[in-house]
């Protein structure tokens, strides 16, 4: 279970990677398309760190026992770096989605030339 859990976490990190480099225009035309790709690398984080926190929550001896707990650790902290690779390539494609529409300041937020209202 626990290498099931660490294999779909990597998975995670795959797509997460891939999904943040096409929101920000390294792979492909860049019309951020990555949109996708992050929300499958929040699940298969999500999925990998459920997993891997469950073995180690149900394992009853230490590594080296065939609990496997050591895989689970490994499931929790690849899955927490998918949902993290997942979540900045949601937020640059949302970025990126309100820069096509044409908006000066996709985020909202007041810049050096706008002044404070």
């Amino acid at each position: 279970m626990s290498a099931v859990a660490a294999l779909v976490a990597l998975a995670g990190v795959v797509i997460g990677g891939l999904a943040l480099a096409r929101s920000s225009g390294r792979i492909g035309n860049g019309n951020g398309n990555g949109k996708r790709g992050a929300i499958v690398a929040l699940a298969a984080g999500l999925t990998g760190m459920v997993g891997g926190g469950f073995v180690v929550a149900a394992a009853e001896g230490g590594p080296g026992t065939g609990y496997g707990i050591v895989g689970g650790f490994a499931a929790l902290v690849i899955g927490l770096i998918a949902t993290v690779l997942g979540w900045l390539a949601l937020a640059r494609s949302r970025l990126s989605e309100g820069r096509e529409r044409g908006e000066r300041n996709p985020a909202n937020r007041p810049t050096a030339a706008e002044p404070h209202a």
